[in-house]
Order: structure tokens, then C-alpha cells, then sequence
């Protein structure tokens, strides 16, 4: 195995593995609740606390672990964080209450926040400019796959050997990771050496916190007072960051302000944001509609989403290539715009009397565009980020794909209930129903998120991938293609 150390796709593989078991416990989870809640002894909202913790740790460490992995090395910090998640998962398997499986879930939430900025930053560092896109395009295939394959898999598991295996499958997967890490991975480290803004770390991790578990738990708690002084508090607190961060600008700051000065990263930060409202507004209500409407059980729900997960998967790397080839705009552009248009027609098709195959044409439109998402908006981000500052780059980028997440189960959440309630009491002839006219207008939401996503494409700069392959060895942060 040593003889392919280094090798490009050979890291891409170990990295690959690493990010999709991260990701997989984000949706695999979900499907588990029932199970959890009756061998556990656990009251609903604790076993949704071993969802959202996980989030949260999440969506708050991630910006500190990116920048860490400039200061330590990535690949360092890569194999730290694998180690842990795995370590994680073996103690999620054997908890005995809820308080345990919480526990142990915010420590794999630690482990994924250490681990994932570092895959972005090691594939720049090892793949030359004109063939990341089909790298990334491969990352972001298994983005697209472990975020559909998460119903498809927890259910297969639950089924066939319980609640407790979607925690232990980690566990060899994790062994795995960790040995192809330590043989394969370059060690790729910074001309110099850096220091870790500790000020800035905890004022992002609290602000963060505040905010995730605000839009979190805000509906569950009829957004009482409480949620907005911690609504409130995330503001004032995301003020003293970026204040705290101006002041440092000259010396290595956590957020380098020079990011956002290139208005591709810029665009795509905001486009990552508005992709997770999208995802969450397809699998939050398409779920609940196949199992509460269509009456399928959670495997055969998840395998209902299995055909356009194949398409997003096989499409990735090539839309990643074209992105390499014709720049990411209008593949990105085409993408956002065939992800919405499915969701409008799953919006149209659904009804009580329909059956599973009749969905298909609108999901695996919904996975054509998927597939042209993520490998795009990847290679557009990071176009012109120096292979030094990737980890930041990658830390920040993360977490505002993590926020968008957290916002859109909020705000997607909070729609479906709003509008199930109205429906019953007006009358609906049943709650299949019900649903099904909840469904609509809650998909809605998605829609306009991700047609505005789309638009904002247009102020990408134009660029052409074969006449700028080397642009980023060139350019510094604040340079424009």
C-alpha cells in the first residue's frame, strides 16, 4: 500500500470514505427513532436530542477545526478526527440510556467537525488545478449519495439487525479510513508556521451554538422568549466575532476576510446555504408523504429514493469535469434549475391515490440536478483559494452548508406543521389527505430558495477551465478570475 502513497485518487478514495460516514449519520439516524425511543425507554424529545446534538456540535466546531488544520497539518487533524467518530460510534452502539447515546453522539459530532473541513483542503493540496473538478465532483457525489442513501441504509439496518448497527457499520468503515490515512495521505503542511486565534474560536463556537440550537429547538418550544434571547444572543455574539476578526486581519485570523472578497466564493457560500434548504425540503416532506400517505415501511421508503441517488452519483464527477472544462456557472445554473423543476412536479404528482413508480420521473429529475450541484459549486468556491488557506476556506464553507441545513429542517419543519394543522382543521377528508395538501405548499418553500440560488449564479465571473488551470497556483485570496 505504500507505493501508493500520495497517489491523487488514491487519497481521494480514504477521503471519500472518511466524509461519506460522517454524512451518513446525519439522515441514517432519522429512521431510527422509533426503534430507539422503545428500547431505550426515551420520550420524544430526547431521542431528538440525539439528532440535533450532533448538528449542533457540528455546525459550531466546524470553522475552528478548518483553521486548526492549517495550523496542525490536515492530514493530522484528519486522522485525529477519524479516530474519535469511530470511538464514538462503538460507544453510541453500547449506550443504555438516553443520556449516554447523547453524550456519545456530540462526541461523533466532534470527530465529524475535525475531520470534514480537511477533506476539501488535502484534495487541493494533491490534485493538480486542471483535474480538481472531478475530484470535487467526486466529493460531491458522496455528499449527494450519503445524504439520499441515509433512509435506504438505516432502514436496511434497522430491519435486519436493529437501532444499534447504524453506529457499529462505522466502526470497520472507521478502521479502514484510519489505515488508508496513515499510509496514504501526504502530510501537507503550511511554508510557516501558524497560530490559532483562541478569542475567535470560542466567540464562533458559542455564536454558532446559540443559533443552531435556537432554530433547532425554537418550534418545539412555540419560539418562546428564550429562543430569541438565544436568537439575540447568536447576533451579538456573530458581531464581536467579525469586530474581534477585522482587528486580526494582519495576523492569520480565523475568518480571513479575503474570502469573501472573491466574489465566487462569496456566491457559492450562499448557494451552499440555499442546496441544504433544497435537500431538506425534498427528504423532510417526501419521507413523511411515502410513509404516512403511500403507507411504505422506512426501508422501502428509502429505496424509493434509490434511483436518484444512482443518477446523482454517476452524474457528479462528470458535471465536476465539465465545471473543469466550461467553468461550474451554468452546469451549477442547469443543475439548481432541474432540482427545482423536480420538486415542482413531485409537488404536482403528489396525491393519495398515487403508487411509488409514479414519483420517479420527478425524483430522478430531482437527482440530474443533484448530480450537477455539488461537484460545481465545490470547484467554483475553491477556485481561487490558495492551498494555505483551504482548510479555513473549507471550515467556513462547511459550516454555512451546516447553518443552511439547520435552517431549512427549522424553516421547512415549521411550514409542514403549519400547514398539516390547517388542513385538518379544515375539514380535510382524511390525514393521508392532509398531508398530501400540507405537502404542496411546504415544497414551495424549497422551490423559491433554490430558483433564487440559481439565479445568483449569474453573478459568477466567467471563466473558461482550460485557459485557467493554473489561475490558482497564480492568484492570490482577493483575485477575481
Amino acid at each position: 500500500m505504500t507505493g501508493w502513497r500520495g497517489n491523487p485518487w488514491a487519497v481521494l478514495v480514504t477521503l471519500s470514505l472518511g466524509f461519506f460516514m460522517t454524512l451518513l449519520d446525519l439522515t441514517a439516524v432519522n429512521v431510527a427513532i422509533p426503534s430507539m425511543m422503545g428500547n431505550l425507554h426515551a420520550s420524544l424529545d430526547e431521542v431528538l436530542w440525539v439528532i440535533n446534538v450532533y448538528i449542533l456540535v457540528l455546525a459550531a466546531l466546524l470553522i475552528m477545526f478548518g483553521r486548526l488544520g492549517d495550523v496542525r497539518g490536515p492530514r493530522t487533524m484528519f486522522i485525529g478526527g477519524v479516530a474519535l467518530f469511530t470511538a464514538a460510534s462503538v460507544l453510541c452502539g453500547l449506550s443504555q440510556d438516553p443520556a449516554q447515546l447523547i453524550a456519545a453522539r456530540a462526541l461523533q459530532g466532534l470527530g465529524a467537525a475535525a475531520l470534514m473541513p480537511q477533506t476539501m483542503a488535502i484534495i487541493i493540496g494533491t490534485f493538480p488545478a486542471e483535474r480538481r473538478g472531478v475530484a470535487l465532483g467526486v466529493w460531491g457525489a458522496v455528499a449527494g449519495v450519503a445524504t439520499i442513501a441515509g433512509p435506504t441504509l438505516g432502514g436496511l439496518l434497522i430491519s435486519s439487525a436493529g437501532w444499534r448497527w447504524i453506529f457499529f457499520v462505522n466502526v470497520p468503515i472507521g478502521a479502514a479510513v484510519l489505515v488508508m490515512a496513515v499510509r496514504l495521505v501526504p502530510d501537507i503542511r503550511p511554508g510557516h508556521r501558524r497560530k490559532l486565534d483562541v478569542v475567535g474560536v470560542v466567540l464562533a463556537a458559542v455564536a454558532l451554538g446559540c443559533l443552531t440550537f435556537a432554530l433547532t429547538e425554537g418550534q418545539r418550544y412555540h419560539w418562546s422568549v428564550g429562543i430569541w434571547a438565544l436568537l439575540g444572543a447568536a447576533v451579538l455574539l456573530l458581531v464581536l466575532f467579525l469586530t474581534h476578526q477585522r482587528a486580526r486581519q494582519q495576523d492569520e485570523p480565523l475568518l480571513p476576510f479575503g474570502l469573501f472578497r472573491d466574489r465566487d466564493y462569496a456566491v457559492m457560500s450562499f448557494v451552499a446555504a440555499t442546496v441544504q434548504v433544497g435537500m431538506l425540503g425534498l427528504f423532510l416532506p417526501v419521507m413523511i408523504y411515502l410513509q404516512s400517505v403511500l403507507h411504505l415501511g422506512a426501508l422501502e421508503a428509502g429505496l424509493v429514493m434509490a434511483p436518484a441517488m444512482v443518477v446523482s452519483a454517476v452524474l457528479s464527477p462528470f458535471s465536476g469535469g465539465m465545471a473543469d472544462r466550461i467553468g461550474g456557472k451554468y452546469v451549477l445554473m442547469t443543475g439548481l434549475t432541474l432540482f427545482a423543476a423536480g420538486l415542482a412536479w413531485l409537488a404536482l404528482v403528489a396525491d393519495a391515490g398515487r403508487v411509488w413508480w409514479e414519483l420517479q420521473p420527478a425524483l430522478i429529475v430531482s437527482g440530474v440536478g443533484i448530480g450537477c450541484v455539488f461537484g460545481p459549486m465545490v470547484t467554483t468556491a475553491m477556485y481561487n483559494v490558495e492551498p494555505a488557506m483551504a482548510g479555513a476556506a473549507s471550515g467556513v464553507l462547511n459550516t454555512i452548508r451546516q447553518v443552511g441545513t439547520v435552517m431549512g429542517s427549522a424553516a421547512v419543519g415549521a411550514v409542514l406543521q403549519n400547514r398539516l394543522a390547517v388542513s385538518l382543521q379544515g375539514g380535510a377528508a382524511s390525514y393521508e389527505h392532509a398531508v398530501v395538501d400540507a405537502m404542496r405548499p411546504t415544497l414551495a418553500l424549497p422551490i423559491v430558495v433554490i430558483a433564487v440560488g440559481a439565479a445568483s449564479c449569474l453573478l459568477v465571473g466567467r471563466r473558461q477551465g482550460s485557459r485557467a488551470s493554473t489561475a490558482p497556483e497564480r492568484a492570490g485570496l482577493g483575485t477575481s478570475a
